[in-house]
């Protein structure tokens, strides 16, 4: 017994207009027309519709339903395909739920990173600012390493004393204060050692990645504060070079080898 267009949609779960589109582009064949001019859809035309909506169903858009034809040969090297975009795509939405479930946490703070809510309140707006630019450039493991020293705090007193440094803060003020941030630069006296490494692989990904910090920091600091931290960064380095220097030295050093 031929179906009618209503009737064979209606069978597939379908509608009219989606039945008609799959004529236009070529998916569905057009069946034989009775003499009033009304369409007679078979079994083969309502077999083909079910199956064009199972696969589309499953993910398979319409221009792989068209390339995958009737030969099955080629067909498993889509459906992996598309598995392999759920996997993603459940991962990506398992994240997700993590990342709410952390966020109804009592406490917990969206302006900051996941995992920082705990040491967010001892952070001011552009620590904050800071912290969200570093876990978009940054490995989730310099973001921990992060995380952990400022977990520990190291030195409360004196970050109060940075954050507090005004924009007109003069060469002793900002000398001093350098002098005393040093020996926490780059973990050179502590165990809070922090290197940020990029999440990029490219030379001009990490370069971006520079210089949007380079950026952030200029937009989120004084530039007291700024020239404090360049002047900190000189003193480590110089004090670190003139260590590795006197380890040298003493390696180097000929032991006692007077005769009598």
């Amino acid at each position: 017994m031929p179906w009618s267009t209503h009737e064979i949609a209606e069978l597939a779960g379908t509608t009219v207009k989606t039945v008609r589109y799959y004529h236009e582009i070529g998916l569905l064949d057009e069946p034989d027309r009775e003499p009033n001019g009304y369409k007679r859809y078979e079994i083969h035309h309502l077999t083909r519709l079910l199956q064009i909506r199972r696969l589309t169903g499953l993910g398979v858009s319409l221009t792989q339903v068209a390339a995958m034809g009737t030969d099955t040969d080629g067909h498993a090297s889509v459906f992996r395909t598309i598995d392999a975009e759920l996997k993603a795509t459940v991962e990506r939405l398992q994240n997700i739920r993590q990342e709410l479930a952390t966020l109804s946490e009592p406490g917990a703070s969206a302006d900051v990173p996941t995992g920082f809510s705990g040491v967010a309140e001892q952070l001011r707006d552009n620590d904050r600012a800071l912290l969200m630019i570093y876990a978009q450039l940054f490995s989730d493991e310099s973001m921990e390493s992060v995380r952990r020293t400022l977990e520990a705090r190291p030195n409360l007193a004196l970050d109060e004393e940075f954050r507090d440094l005004p924009e007109d803060a003069d060469e002793a003020a900002r000398q001093a204060l350098a002098e005393k941030i040093a020996p926490f630069v780059n973990g050179a006296t502590t165990d809070h050692s922090v290197t940020l490494e990029p999440r990029s692989s490219t030379p001009r990904q990490v370069r971006a990645a520079q210089s949007a910090v380079g950026h952030a920091l200029e937009a989120l600091y004084n530039h007291a504060q700024l020239d404090v931290l360049r002047r900190a960064h000189m003193i480590s380095t110089a004090n670190g070079d003139a260590r590795s220097v006197s380890r040298d030295e003493s390696k180097e050093s000929p032991g006692d080898d007077s005769t009598a």
